[in-house]
């Protein structure tokens, strides 16, 4: 025996020598055991507006507290929290915060639901899976936000326990996810449609990078693959790039590309389509699919108006999909 082991978490399958961690950076071989090295230490415990996820059909208006630790199973060249996601414990302050601690922390300001985001819960799997046993167990929600770049049977475990999540699906291109990403998309895929399988209610981000993903045909596609996959009322948010991290060689996405976006998707039949990471006066509202009458109107994070009623439009009965108060 050479020590080494094999991590099973996500598609790339480290082997890692004794004292080394995976790609991830968190999950170490000590002494021939694979360790989340972060395993109750996020580095990051924040109160958010639940629209900031960006969440838009689940519990509008609520603070959700939301936690990390540094690490990551991919590594974006435009990571917009490169500063933890792409950094080695060591190299970060945390803080102790066990599972059986969270549903209490939440509880203590006010929050219905917690949310594994910033980084990834894929990479600090154990920390998110144990902490939402116990939010559950004490009568509170679940939200992953994620890219999903995960196993499928350690990921339905995770989903089992989740109520809602906001999967980044960053390209309809494996070369996209190869090069600018350094992971693969046919993964990404298969979470999104085992997340909806387990019942999770899913809302999908694509983030807009010029040149890279921001083609008609690419945003045709991934509108066309959301519908036959996710379904029609599945909330679909078009986010804009700010250069971050390794790609501050491109601009800022342009308001007309995301307009563009949103466009192409809702003639596509997609009910919910929303542009985020700008101002904007009607690509941040819900609205009715069945009338048209404005549901939900947002500033940013902000609740400006809620007319749903018991979770359908109060005008002409329809049902939208969603987590409603």
């Amino acid at each position: 025996m050479d020590g080494t082991v094999q991590c099973g978490l996500c598609p790339k399958a480290c082997i890692i020598e004794a004292g080394q961690s995976g790609a991830c950076r968190i999950r170490v071989n000590i002494d021939g055991k694979l360790t989340a090295v972060t395993y109750g230490f996020p580095c990051s415990a924040h109160l958010d507006p639940v629209e900031k996820k960006p969440l838009f059909h689940f519990l509008p208006g609520t603070s959700i507290l939301s936690l990390a630790t540094v690490g990551c199973t991919l590594h974006c060249k435009n990571c917009q929290n490169w500063e933890i996601s792409q950094r080695n414990p060591e190299e970060s302050t945390a803080m102790k915060l066990p599972p059986k601690a969270v549903p209490q922390l939440a509880k203590a300001h006010g929050c219905q639901s917690v949310a594994y985001t910033y980084t990834d819960p894929a990479a600090y799997y154990e920390y998110a899976l144990d902490s939402s046993i116990k939010v559950r167990e004490a009568g509170l929600k679940n939200v992953l936000v994620t890219a999903a770049y995960i196993n499928k049977a350690p990921w339905r475990e995770l989903c089992r326990h989740t109520d809602a999540a906001n999967i980044d699906l960053k390209s309809m291109s494996d070369t996209f996810y190869r090069d600018i990403c350094e992971g693969t998309l046919q993964p990404v895929l298969n979470a999104l449609v085992l997340a909806l399988e387990c019942g999770v209610l899913v809302e999908v981000t694509n983030l807009l990078i010029p040149t890279l993903n921001d083609s008609d045909g690419e945003l045709l596609k991934l509108a066309r693959w959301v519908k036959q996959n996710m379904g029609a009322e599945t909330p679909l948010h078009f986010s804009r790039f700010f250069p971050h991290y390794r790609m501050r060689n491109l601009p800022p996405t342009p308001p007309e590309t995301l307009d563009r976006a949103k466009q192409i998707a809702e003639s596509e039949g997609l009910k919910h389509v929303y542009i985020g990471n700008i101002l904007s006066k009607r690509g941040e509202n819900t609205y009715c699919p069945g009338c048209g009458k404005l549901l939900i109107e947002r500033n940013r994070y902000t609740i400006l108006k809620n007319e749903l009623k018991n979770g359908k439009c109060g005008s002409c009965g329809t049902e939208i999909k969603g987590v409603w108060q």
